[in-house]
């Protein structure tokens, strides 16, 4: 087998890749998700009358944790020590959604982009349990790597 780093062993099977050889270094990653709701649904979020609480807060909190287990849900992922998890939502009411950025950082030899994307997808997941007694047809769209750096593979920035 080659020395490229695959999750594939010698025999073909899965297994977590070794990045034992890998040299540390200063690694960020960015995640978009948005959430498509009503003009009424988003109103009662931003101006703090749904039942339920602050539903940002709520999935800003549920977005940092979800980073910091990425390896207990995405099989093969490294356990990863993060040194910052960021979490920033914001309604656009122009476009009748929600906006959720998240970006991870660490020291180390492997990536934090799983890291981010969770930290979007379950943030926008955590809105979406949150509003659906109100509203049941809201869309998670739009969940992708925005940037990248650190690592052998350099700089990644999504058009």
């Amino acid at each position: 087998m080659s020395e490229q780093f695959t999750h594939l062993n010698q025999d073909g099977q899965a297994n977590m890749v070794d990045v034992t050889d890998k040299v540390v270094t200063e690694r960020q990653a960015v995640a978009q998700a948005y959430i498509l709701m009503s003009a009424e649904t988003l109103e009662l979020i931003v101006s703090g009358q749904h039942d339920k609480g602050d539903v940002f807060a709520s999935a800003r909190i549920a977005g940092i944790m979800a980073a910091k287990k990425t390896a207990d849900l995405i099989p093969l992922c490294h356990p990863l020590a993060l040194t910052k998890v960021q979490v920033e939502i914001t309604a656009e009411p122009e476009f009748n959604r929600v906006c959720i950025i998240s970006l991870c950082k660490l020291s180390g030899k492997t990536g934090v982009e799983m890291e981010a994307l969770t930290a979007a997808s379950v943030a926008a997941l955590t809105i979406y349990d949150m509003c659906k007694a109100v509203q049941k047809d809201m869309i998670i769209s739009e969940v992708k790597l925005l940037e990248k750096t650190g690592g052998k593979s350099g700089l990644f920035k999504a058009d």
